[in-house]
């Protein structure tokens, strides 16, 4: 798969994660795990780069003596969500021609 692609569907696949409740990285890996497999370098690498667009934010808080970082969505986080449903609109479309001339999409 194109790097770049992959890069932004795992972006948004991790916003998806978040964007019920808070979260915390070990429980985002866990809850992605039936979807996608990710690796915890690859996961803090893409909750960093989140923060950074002002995706999510990060908040500690103490959780069995020990400090957890927890992430919550932003409003732009939300509407990265709402793009990516709206491209993968138009990527279906693709895809469905790409199959229709192959005969495997009817």
């Amino acid at each position: 798969m194109d790097v770049q692609l992959k890069r932004g569907l795992l972006d948004v696949c991790v916003l998806a994660a978040i964007k019920n409740e808070d979260s915390y990285g070990y429980r985002i890996i866990k809850d992605l795990k039936p979807y996608v497999k990710l690796s915890e370098s690859t996961l803090y690498t893409i909750l960093k780069r989140l923060e950074t667009a002002e995706m999510l934010t990060v908040r500690t808080a103490e959780h069995g003596g020990r400090l957890r970082k927890y992430y919550h969505i932003t409003g732009q986080g939300r509407q990265r969500i709402e793009e990516f449903k709206d491209e993968w609109k138009e990527i279906m479309s693709i895809y469905r021609f790409i199959c229709r001339e192959d005969g495997e999409y009817e």
